[in-house]
Order: structure tokens, then C-alpha cells, then sequence
């Protein structure tokens, strides 16, 4: 007799308790997908915007040499003013 108030017990309370963790589990798993799934599609979309890249780094690369000889005249002709 004992047992049928122990199975009773489980299937009354502990059973629905179990599957609504598991629901809440669940639930999250989804919003953690969708996310990943915006992720995805916000990563494959910014590596369309990165072909120019490349061109745009010489560019910087270019002017910053230009930056630097002209620094370097700037400093020579302050280190005579200053000398």
C-alpha cells in the first residue's frame, strides 16, 4: 500500500514540477538560438562590408608615411629655430 501512495506522490507532484523545469529550459535553448541566428546573419552581412579593407589600409598605410616625413621636416626646423 505503501507504494501506491509513493507512485501517487510522483505522479501528482514531483512529475509536473519536472516538466516545468523542462519547459523553462527549453524556452531558453529557443531564445538562445534566435540569438545566435541574429548573430550569424549580423556576422555574414559584415563580412560583405569588409572587402574594401585592404585598399583602405594602403591608403593609411600612404599618409601615414606622408605624416611622418612631414613630422620629421616640422621637428628639424624647430630643433634650427630652437638650436
Amino acid at each position: 500500500m505503501l507504494w501506491w501512495i509513493g507512485n501517487a506522490l510522483l505522479l501528482v507532484a514531483v512529475v509536473p514540477i519536472l516538466v516545468a523545469l523542462l519547459n523553462r529550459v527549453l524556452a531558453a535553448l529557443e531564445r538562445i538560438r534566435g540569438a545566435a541566428d541574429d548573430i550569424l546573419a549580423g556576422g555574414g552581412a559584415l563580412a560583405g562590408e569588409l572587402d574594401g579593407v585592404p585598399e583602405q589600409l594602403a591608403v593609411t598605410d600612404r599618409t601615414v608615411r606622408e605624416v611622418a616625413v612631414g613630422a620629421a621636416r616640422y621637428g628639424g626646423s624647430v630643433a634650427k629655430l630652437l638650436g
